[in-house]
């Protein structure tokens, strides 16, 4: 990791489909020098709290600045970044290989990644996560107007939902 970059603060969350992997997750990133906290909103083993709960949680706490990502897990990760992505300001995306994780942070800024624990193997998931916290959105970069232009349409379209 760059000198210059400061520690990132992570939140983690999941389903109880996505509980085995969150646990083995936390406890790789509660060890990583990149990672300045590690905030978790769920689930405890035996709640029965859905995904767009969890999620929308999670999503809250980046969009307000508590926390620079958000890494989430569910059965497929899709429930997860659907509802995720509800939450004004947050892009979420679910990633499946290294190019997904390269293109969600260096191309579109996702602050939520999740993943299905039905989907990779834990040994995977974590080469992913690993990766996942190297990567820094440059907005000075050649992808940068396309992600202002998703801002914008973000923005004009808030008030039309519905």
């Amino acid at each position: 990791m760059d000198s210059k970059k400061e520690k990132l603060r992570i939140v983690v969350g999941s389903d109880f489909r996505g509980l085995e992997y969150k646990e083995a997750i936390k406890a790789f990133l509660e060890k990583d020098p990149r990672v300045a906290s590690v905030q978790d909103v769920g689930v405890a083993r035996g709640a029965d709290i859905g995904y767009p709960h969890i999620a929308v949680d999670a999503a809250e706490i980046v969009a307000d600045g508590e926390a620079d990502r958000a890494l989430l897990i569910c059965g497929t990760g899709l429930g997860m970044a659907i509802s995720a992505g509800l939450v004004p300001g947050i892009r979420a995306v679910t990633v499946n290989d290294a190019y997904q994780v390269e293109g969600s942070v260096l191309l579109n800024n996702a602050q939520v990644m999740t993943l299905g624990q039905m989907c990779v193997s834990l040994h995977h998931a974590q080469t992913l996560v690993d990766q996942w916290l190297d990567l820094h959105y440059d907005p000075t970069s050649e992808w940068a107007p396309l992600m202002d232009a998703m801002v914008e349409y973000e923005t004009e379209y808030a008030g039309k939902a519905g």
